[in-house]
């Protein structure tokens, strides 16, 4: 009998984005700090979220929890998997917005700017962690969690997302450090 991708309740996965969109997003900010010593909400959103690493993480959570037992597919998977989405993602907001978010044309074996081969190692060992370590946690954690609980959040989260979105969507979080033009991209590293 073929198992069916979705074997959880639509607050599951609503939950586990905001945890990896939340956790991508305290990475980026720490990564910025500790490069750059200084604070700066990375991403399009106002919020401390990141919705690529949110898309992701269920991403990997949907294609990857039955290998979960062997990490070494995982890890090449999650670096390919998350490989290709970072270029896509990069492509629609440079389209969309005419800008940035990020640019790795400094680093090697980088492919247009959009991805490179640290990032991608990066994605997989996170990717990693993600299905072989930290799934089988949320889920313990998810049973232990009252319905009324779980829905009540979902809908906080996802009213405060949306929201956020709305007003992004006309007004994108372009700031300093955050995004570069087109024309700055020769500037940059």
């Amino acid at each position: 009998m073929k198992k069916k991708i979705f074997s959880h309740n639509f607050d599951f996965y609503a939950l586990l984005f905001f945890i990896t969109a939340c956790a991508g997003w305290s990475w980026e900010v720490m990564l910025f700090l500790f490069t750059e010593h200084a604070f700066v909400n990375r991403g399009v959103y106002e919020g401390p979220y990141l919705p690529i690493y949110g898309a992701g993480g269920l991403l990997l959570c949907l294609l990857l929890s039955r290998i979960r037992k062997k990490p070494l597919s995982v890890f090449v998977l999650s670096t390919a998997f998350c490989t290709i989405l970072e270029y896509v993602t990069s492509l629609f907001l440079e389209r969309r917005w005419g800008i940035r978010w990020w640019d790795y044309s400094g680093h090697f074996l980088n492919l247009n700017g959009r991805v490179c081969l640290l990032g991608a190692a990066v994605f997989g060992l996170g990717g990693m962690f993600l299905v072989c370590l930290f799934l089988p946690f949320y889920e313990r954690l998810y049973e232990r969690i009252s319905p009324r609980w779980r829905t009540g959040i979902c809908f906080l989260l996802l009213f405060l997302f949306i929201a956020d979105g709305a007003w992004c969507a006309m007004h994108p979080n372009t700031g300093p450090d955050i995004s570069y033009s087109s024309d700055s991209f020769a500037l940059f590293r």
